[in-house]
């Protein structure tokens, strides 16, 4: 008698997500982690990137997902009944390389293959309209945003904000659609949970020994080897050193090692790390953006002088100033004022603790846990 043997139809899921000098990693990185706990509950997932200059396709694929990369279309010949969708109604519409209507037609293609349970949007430069467009061909779809700045067409969207309120997407999203907002989401990897206990016990004084600096996956504008030279107007105790974390992609990278060397401290610079939560855990200040590496510092209690890179950070900085979590710092300054870095500098150390206690109140690290919940049947 032959045993006839079906294999059970997997729960797939398909991001949309991109990478670049402009853009940064942060959308990428943050639909990798979520991509890692679906996929360690049994999803197979999948992801579709443009081909721009700083992209981490070949990153997503070595950690083992198939990606289908869609190339640049800045160029591409448009229909005339095509052209309104070439408008820049979005603020960040610059960011696609194509029109959305053109981008859904691509993504439409291989969405449409996989038939995927969710199809998960992260991506500033594209909106409802590009939404309905794929929506028939999965079964639900979510969207990642952080600004509430436009319509979406969406099942669940989560806004990891601290602060933001549902409200915000009242006139935004479906009746019917669930809206998770807060840091208690913050999509951080599993490693920060881990070491969020070490880290929490070793901030139980005002000591200055050790400084993480980090701006962002890419720091195209090489704002570090600006805070490098800014602190070296500071008198650090002699038994400090200086950690320089940047992205692969980063075109900054010999340059910041050039300044590096010429430093009073030890001054390491680290390029694409795989212990960043480690090296959190172990300063006693960092020196970051005001980005979505915020809920990993936040989850470590790692006191911060923030710096604005990009106008969408904004938000997250005054947040995070008014609860008392980091101290934001003007950018401007770091060339015109030479001093203010460490007047900055000085007034934190006298209050590292107690930033350290509200900081690490604001998430746990445990937000893709959570939002593995909703997704998973």
């Amino acid at each position: 008698m032959t045993t006839l043997t079906i294999k059970k139809q997997s729960y797939k899921v398909v991001f949309r997500c991109d990478a670049s000098i402009q853009i940064g990693s942060g959308h990428v990185m943050r639909c990798l982690t979520l991509a890692d706990e679906l996929a360690r509950q049994g999803a197979e997932c999948f992801f579709i990137c443009r081909e721009h200059e700083g992209n981490l396709i070949e990153d997503l694929r070595q950690h083992g997902y198939q990606v289908y990369a869609l190339p640049l279309e800045n160029d591409i010949a448009v229909e005339p009944e095509d052209r309104s969708f070439l408008a820049p109604t979005l603020t960040h519409s610059h960011w696609l390389a194509s029109s959305q209507h053109r981008d859904a037609e691509l993504s439409r293609l291989i969405v449409e293959g996989l038939q995927p349970d969710w199809l998960i949007v992260d991506h500033y430069a594209l909106d409802a309209s590009w939404e309905k467009e794929l929506h028939p061909f999965c079964k639900n779809l979510m969207v990642i945003d952080d600004l509430a700045d436009r319509p979406h067409a969406c099942e669940v969207l989560l806004d990891q904000n601290f602060g933001r309120n549902p409200q915000d997407y009242a006139v935004l999203t479906p009746a019917k659609c669930q809206v998770l907002c807060g840091s208690m989401y913050a999509l951080l990897r599993p490693e920060f949970a881990k070491w969020r206990d070490y880290s929490l016990e070793q901030r139980q004084h005002n000591k200055l020994t050790s400084i993480l600096i980090n701006l962002g996956g890419v720091d195209k504008d090489n704002v570090t080897s600006k805070v490098l030279k800014a602190l070296q107007t500071k008198v650090l105790p002699n038994e400090c050193a200086i950690t320089v974390v940047m992205g692969s992609t980063s075109p900054s990278i010999a340059a910041v090692k050039q300044q590096a060397a010429t430093m009073p401290w030890p001054t390491a610079v680290k390029v694409a790390v795989d212990n960043m939560a480690e090296l959190m855990a172990n300063s006693d200040l960092a020196i970051g953006a005001a980005g979505s590496t915020s809920w990993e510092r936040c989850c470590l209690g790692l006191p911060t002088i923030m710096l604005v890179l990009a106008d969408n950070q904004r938000v997250i900085a005054d947040a995070l100033e008014e609860a008392g979590a980091a101290q934001r710092f003007n950018l401007a300054k770091l060339e015109s004022e030479p001093l203010a870095l460490d007047r900055c500098i000085t007034s934190v150390v006298i209050k590292l603790r107690e930033m350290s206690r509200v900081a690490s109140s604001i998430t746990d690290g445990l937000g893709v846990s959570r939002l593995a919940e909703v997704l998973l049947p």
